[in-house]
């Protein structure tokens, strides 16, 4: 669920590897990286929790790190996150058209492919996924991003999976966009009360 009060509230559910992380678990990701027994993360995580804070300056209200062994012996890791942000005008299936094309516009795909996802809910949706190349990053990159509306139709919402793990591209996108089908606007966990049914006994007794 999204934590940010300003934000209309989100259900979503991520698989297995993912681990929802914040500016101020910088600690757990510390020891998490020395029980990985990896310098190189442990060199990495300062400028990883920098950018985290960076990010809640444009709108993001949710980021998760994933690990996933990767053969023989390695982790492969992601970031995932959700963006919320008002809508600009109140057409929803523009509002995505127009976000999708301007993701896809952007001069740091080196590839991509756009498509439209179709959701239980029936809400605008589209998926833009491929390679990016990012200035004075020598590392290739692979994002899968996905714009979608919240039902309010005043708030657009921009799912991101990021990783280096370029060779599972595919897996990734897969990945992303089942998480979008989980999507929910009401806490999917409330126990709905149940309506007392008549007593057949009762009725048989009056």
């Amino acid at each position: 669920m999204t934590q940010q009060s300003s934000s209309p509230p989100v259900w979503f559910r991520l698989p297995p590897g993912f681990h929802d992380i914040g500016p101020g678990d910088i600690a757990s990701l510390n020891a998490f990286a020395e029980a990985l027994g990896s310098p190189a993360a442990e060199r990495e995580l300062p400028q990883l929790m920098d950018a985290l804070e960076q990010l809640t300056v444009h709108d993001v209200v949710h980021t998760s790190l994933g690990f996933h062994p990767e053969e023989p012996a390695g982790v492969a890791t992601s970031l995932f996150s959700l963006t919320v942000r008002r809508a600009e005008q109140p057409n929803p299936r523009l509002t995505v058209a127009r976000t999708a094309l301007a993701i896809s516009r952007s001069a740091l795909w080196t590839s991509a492919v756009r498509r439209f996802i179709d959701l239980p809910s029936a809400l605008a949706c589209c998926l833009v996924a491929g390679g990016l190349s990012v200035p004075d990053v020598e590392q290739k990159l692979f994002q899968a991003r996905v714009a979608t509306v919240h039902p309010d139709g005043l708030h657009l919402l921009i799912l991101d999976l990021t990783s280096t793990s370029t060779q599972h591209s595919d897996s990734y996108t897969d990945i992303l966009e089942a998480i979008t089908h989980t999507l929910a606007f009401a806490d999917p966990e409330a126990v709905t009360p149940k309506v007392a049914g008549t007593s057949r006994l009762l009725e048989v007794l009056l």
